[in-house]
């Protein structure tokens, strides 16, 4: 092999490596939405509504009960360690959750969910802007480490430093969940909540 040869070799595997990684990023329109969205709501609105515990609102838009009827806005959720094309299994669980009697989660349906990848450039804004973020895990053998590095490059990012645990329905908290938390409590310094 020549040179010149290995040379290509390498740029298209740099190529490859480049829009592996571009497919996991936050897409740019997602973000500008998001942007967008965090622009429509004053600064210190969002700064009550987060201590509240309540989601923020549309400026000129107050929030509507769910006895009255009238549609309510949803509320946006970001997803880190779920790809878009899998977002249906983060609603599926808010549909478990709801139906084992948690009421805060409300209309399922009412959830915005959005993926965002822990290596996007947009994350330290996201985390200023918006107060609901959730990480992912899936149960299997390498559980752990990915989501280990999930909320190390979270950490390393600037990113959100409370997060909802989201797993596959049924799991247990003992083990995985547990030592996630702690971990991440104890190393990084994030919460994670969890419900199981």
């Amino acid at each position: 092999m020549d040179q010149a040869s290995g040379l290509r070799q390498w740029a298209s595997q740099q190529e490859r490596d480049q829009q592996e990684r571009d497919s996991h990023a936050c897409p740019t329109h997602v973000a500008e939405a998001l942007m967008a969205l965090a622009r429509q709501v004053p600064a210190t609105s969002r700064v009550s509504s987060a201590r509240q515990g309540a989601s923020p609102t549309r400026e000129g838009v107050p929030p509507v009960s769910a006895r009255s009827g009238t549609r309510r806005q949803a509320t946006t959720l970001l997803v880190v360690g779920l790809p878009a094309r899998q977002l249906g299994r983060a609603r599926d669980l808010l549909t478990h959750w709801r139906g084992q009697g948690r009421r805060w989660i409300g209309d399922p349906e009412g959830w915005q969910l959005v993926p965002v990848a822990a290596e996007s450039s947009h994350l330290p804004l996201l985390a200023s802007q918006q107060s609901h973020w959730a990480l992912w895990v899936e149960v299997d053998a390498e559980s752990f480490r990915r989501a280990w590095r999930l909320l190390l490059s979270l950490a390393e990012a600037g990113g959100p430093r409370q997060l909802l645990l989201m797993h596959p329905p049924g799991l247990r908290r003992r083990g995985l969940l547990d030592n996630l938390q702690q971990a991440a409590a104890h190393y990084l310094g994030i919460e994670l909540v969890v419900l199981a």
